[in-house]
């Protein structure tokens, strides 16, 4: 192969490099990492709720504060056993609550006096991370629980004794997204908080200061 052939393929892989440096120079990076930018309820958590958590706790190590980590918002579904029609409701609920599809769970064993199968669906959930898991969080605590008939507050005594807290509603339409009009039935569904604070003090600490509403001890 001649030195001309050589030359004429790699010249693309060149002009590709040169046009990919030309990029991140016109952009201001200088080919570099640019810091994450956020918004809502994990804007507040970085800007905020670290300094606060670090200076109550005196963590040695950044990497010890204590985040969120998901966010699980579960409907039980016993009806769907003889209404099959409740489980596409409950999983459209769901969806338009949290803005994400939810997974169908079934039984993992079969109980007789129940008339319940292995594999049968019995509810649906639905995992949060990230930005979504914020954002959710951020709707519950500032337009769902408010709307909660003579709502007094959240009782602490739902955490797990490892940081995580667990959340029970007992209808959907505390949410805005939900329309009266439009629904078969009340539902309640339950919202698990993990975090990976090491005791129950500091997941209550970061949940309080991201704006839960706790009771007054």
């Amino acid at each position: 192969m001649s030195d001309e052939t050589t030359a004429r393929k790699r010249a693309p892989r060149k002009s590709a490099a040169a046009a990919a440096g030309a990029t991140a120079a016109g952009n201001g990076k200088g080919g570099g990492f640019s810091s994450p930018t956020y918004s809502g309820l994990r804007q507040r958590y970085h800007e905020e709720v670290v300094p606060a958590m670090q200076r109550d706790f005196t963590y040695a190590n950044a990497m010890q504060i204590p985040r969120l980590e998901k966010v699980v918002v579960n409907i039980g579904l016993g009806e769907a056993i003889a209404n099959a029609k409740a489980l596409d409701a409950a999983v459209g609920d769901l969806a338009t609550i949290t803005g994400q599809k939810p997974i169908v769970t079934r039984a993992k064993r079969s109980i007789a006096q129940f008339r319940l199968r292995t594999g049968m669906p019995i509810g649906a959930k639905v995992t949060l991370r990230g930005q979504r898991m914020y954002d959710f969080l951020e709707r519950t605590m500032r337009l769902a629980l408010p709307r909660i008939r003579d709502f007094r507050g959240i009782a602490t005594r739902s955490f797990d004794g490892r940081g995580n807290f667990s959340l029970g509603l007992r209808e959907q339409l505390v949410y805005p997204e939900i329309d009266y009009d439009k629904i078969d039935r009340l539902r309640g569904m339950e919202i698990s908080i993990v975090t990976t604070a090491k005791t129950d003090e500091e997941g209550r600490r970061l949940l309080q200061l991201l704006g839960m509403p706790f009771q007054a001890s």
